[in-house]
């Protein structure tokens, strides 16, 4: 390995202590002197090892409550000079400069205490300025200092000492700098969020994975994430671009619902759900919603897979199968097929912001986590839904709120049976449903329909009404309301108005 720098030197200074006390030793055995800071120090000598405080190397005590000790040209220095510069060299042996050679560094932790007040000096106190500086002369030295920047690093770090002893690669010290790097930015833009008074929007920066390719063979793709923390993938090809984005789209769907439910995506869209209490029924009714659609889909499922489903789900062409559970004969079925993506749900929760490029900036904006139940209904017919159609007309919702807009969503008896996405007109959206379901032969009658926004004029309902739909849910707002209504009344007809619309771009 190239470029292999023996570690004589460590500087830690932690604010959490879980797990530096196996370091400490590890460093101590291999023979690293160690220099540390107040409550640090404290902690090294209460387990039996030796410590050199900054205090000594410095010869400053440490000021003003604490908020300066390491801010110092003497630690400063043997962090950031050049090992091969001979001024550098000579500027160190005239100054008594220690040459550093690990830093170990994590900071002050501004983003829980914010969570935990609103006292501004406790807020304030908690912005690191030491940490900070360390972590990133570390990091700009990277071609002679290792930087260890928070806890999430101590693993690495672990391993490299029992892999290399005291020496750290350039391989290892360049990634560890690219890690701080991360790390700061997103410590500042913090604290520049509670600035500014904004929310801190979730954003990652890595691990950067490059993809097969990005939307299509001729554009590169990345993902910049950490794709393991939310799913164990068992078994099949790299994913994709394409795949990452069907992914988060089922996810976002199936969290909806919390019985037994089945749902089949192709390009972010639903073109199967169904809900049963026999969760094979549920994923049968599911794929009967639209056999031809479900050929090369994501499908994902709220309940574990047994072998009855997956005998069932084996003999379709799919690229991923998502699922919080596989029995592991289960999974002997569906491997037979080593390109299927076979993914188990670690822990998933959806993020609190969406976040898009566009023209010269960002577009961002909270996520649609509204949920929807029966007592925030507004019933404006004469006619009231019954339980049957008010249980249909929820789970409509659920999927018109996933569906791109403009969107329309026929269902029965917790199937869906036809969906209008995309349409630049609800006309159209309407039509385009009706005639997905008719052409897989499903029975409107008895049928409801969700759409995700306002009917601005009573002829999509009148198109519905006479493919034998009953019941209707949208959000309501149109200045025309009233004809939607009217009609709805005169051809008894029940309609809901939600007051919340779900447009999806």
């Amino acid at each position: 390995m190239e470029n292999v720098l023996p570690i004589k030197n460590a500087l830690i200074s932690v604010f959490h202590k879980d797990g530096i006390d196996v370091i400490i030793k590890k460093l101590t055995d291999l023979g690293v002197q160690i220099i540390s800071t107040g409550g640090t120090k404290q902690y090294i000598e209460q387990l039996g090892y030796k410590a050199t405080s900054v205090e000594t190397i410095t010869q400053y005590p440490s000021l003003f409550g604490g908020r300066v000790k390491t801010l110092h040209p003497a630690i400063m220095g043997g962090i950031l000079f050049k090992r091969n510069a001979e001024n550098d060299l000579l500027d160190c042996q005239q100054f008594h400069i220690p040459q550093i050679d690990l830093v170990i560094v994590d900071l002050y932790p501004f983003d829980k205490t914010l969570q935990q007040t609103t006292d501004e000096n406790e807020i304030i106190e908690k912005i690191d300025i030491g940490g900070i500086s360390l972590i990133r002369a570390a990091a700009k030295n990277y071609k002679d200092v290792l930087v260890i920047p928070s806890q999430k690093q101590y693993d690495f770090l672990i391993n490299l000492l029992e892999q290399y002893g005291a020496n750290s690669t350039i391989e290892h010290r360049k990634a560890m700098a690219a890690k701080a790097f991360e790390i700061t930015t997103l410590y500042d833009y913090s604290i520049y969020s509670y600035f500014q008074q904004i929310p801190n929007f979730d954003i990652t920066l890595s691990p950067i994975h490059k993809l097969r390719y990005g939307e299509n063979p001729h554009q590169q793709g990345w993902f910049l994430g950490n794709f393991s923390d939310l799913f164990e993938k068992i078994q099949g090809q790299e994913i994709s671009y394409n795949n990452i984005l069907d992914i988060d789209a089922a996810m976002h769907l199936i969290s909806e619902f919390d019985e037994p439910t089945a749902a089949i995506i192709k390009h972010t869209n639903a073109c199967g759900v169904a809900s049963h209490s026999s969760p094979l029924l549920a994923w049968k009714k599911a794929f009967e919603a639209d056999p031809q659609s479900a050929f090369g889909g994501i499908i994902i499922t709220n309940f574990p897979i047994t072998v009855d489903i997956a005998q069932e789900i084996n003999s379709l062409f799919f690229e991923i199968l998502i699922a919080p559970y596989f029995e592991q004969d289960a999974i002997k079925i569906l491997s037979a097929k080593t390109k299927r993506i076979i993914l188990r749900v670690i822990n998933w929760q959806p993020p609190k912001f969406i976040i898009k490029k566009a023209l010269n900036g960002m577009l961002i904006q909270e996520n649609n986590l509204y949920k929807q139940y029966n007592e925030t209904f507004k019933i404006v017919t004469n006619k009231q839904p019954s339980d049957n159609e008010l249980s249909d007309l929820l789970f409509a919702n659920k999927i018109v709120k996933h569906t791109k807009s403009n969107a329309i969503v026929i269902v029965k008896n917790k199937q869906l049976l036809g969906n209008g996405i995309g349409q630049t007109s609800r006309v159209d959206a309407v039509k385009q449903a009706i005639e997905k379901a008719k052409s897989h032969q499903f029975d409107l009658h008895g049928a409801v329909l969700a759409s995700d926004a306002f009917f601005p004029f009573k002829d999509s309902v009148e198109i519905a009404s006479n493919a034998g739909i009953i019941s209707f849910i949208q959000p309501g707002g149109s200045i025309r309301d009233n004809e939607s209504i009217e009609f709805c009344n005169v051809n008894n007809l029940s309609m809901i108005f939600t007051g919340i619309r779900h447009f999806k771009h």
